[in-house]
């Protein structure tokens, strides 16, 4: 296959996206137990956080739609834990967040534009001609469902369990423990798929056949 699962983790996150999402949450967590339980110390150290990894970010080179993008989460994620005044409604939005993201990624494969083809066909600038090769189509579906299942679910399930439970620390290390490690397992599987969900004569997925 022409894409290694190296690559996927690259398009799909990877772990510079592991290490996004989890600093801001880690900061929070640890503001919140060494003030005494307080919510605004805790909010405010995460959005600190957030916003030195976005300037990093930003000075490094990353688009700015995907740096600012991860910025805005924590901030909303601050509010929302300020406003309601419950430690772990400050993982809310995270946990809403892998809801959508899986209901999308299985929409998408129902109506045949699954997301890991749209993806990784514009990054090798392909647009859409995968979706002219059935095999490839077929393919990018299947292995689509390994994210829906493999991460997704897997996280709206685990978050929202501790989330009604209200275990806060348990939360913040749910949130370490699902990012890259479960990431790089998703990724891997996901790239099986790929490879054996293609005839053995098919050239791979930078040449997609009509």
């Amino acid at each position: 296959m022409a894409a290694s699962s190296d690559t996927l983790a690259d398009l799909l996150g990877g772990r510079r996206g592991a290490v996004d999402a989890t600093v801001p949450p880690l900061a929070f967590l640890l503001a919140w137990l060494v003030s005494g339980r307080e919510i605004g110390w805790g909010a405010a150290a995460a959005v600190v956080a957030a916003a030195a990894v976005c300037g990093y970010r930003l000075a490094t080179g990353a688009k700015v739609t995907a740096a600012l993008g991860g910025l805005a989460a924590v901030i909303a994620a601050a509010l929302v834990v300020v406003y309601t005044g419950r430690a772990e409604d400050f993982f809310l939005v995270r946990l809403l967040v892998n809801i959508v993201s899986g209901l999308a990624w299985a929409l998408s494969i129902l109506i045949r534009w699954p997301l890991l083809g749209v993806v990784v066909g514009a990054v090798l600038g392909q647009k859409a001609r995968w979706r002219r090769d059935p095999d490839l189509l077929r393919a990018y579906g299947r292995a689509s469902w390994v994210w829906v299942f493999g991460q997704y679910t897997v996280r709206a399930l685990v978050f929202g369990a501790l989330w009604l439970s209200g275990n806060v620390v348990a939360l913040g290390v749910a949130q370490v423990a699902l990012s890259w490690p479960l990431v790089a397992l998703v990724v891997a599987a996901s790239a099986v798929v790929l490879r054996r969900s293609l005839p053995s004569d098919h050239p791979g997925l930078r040449h997609p056949r009509a």
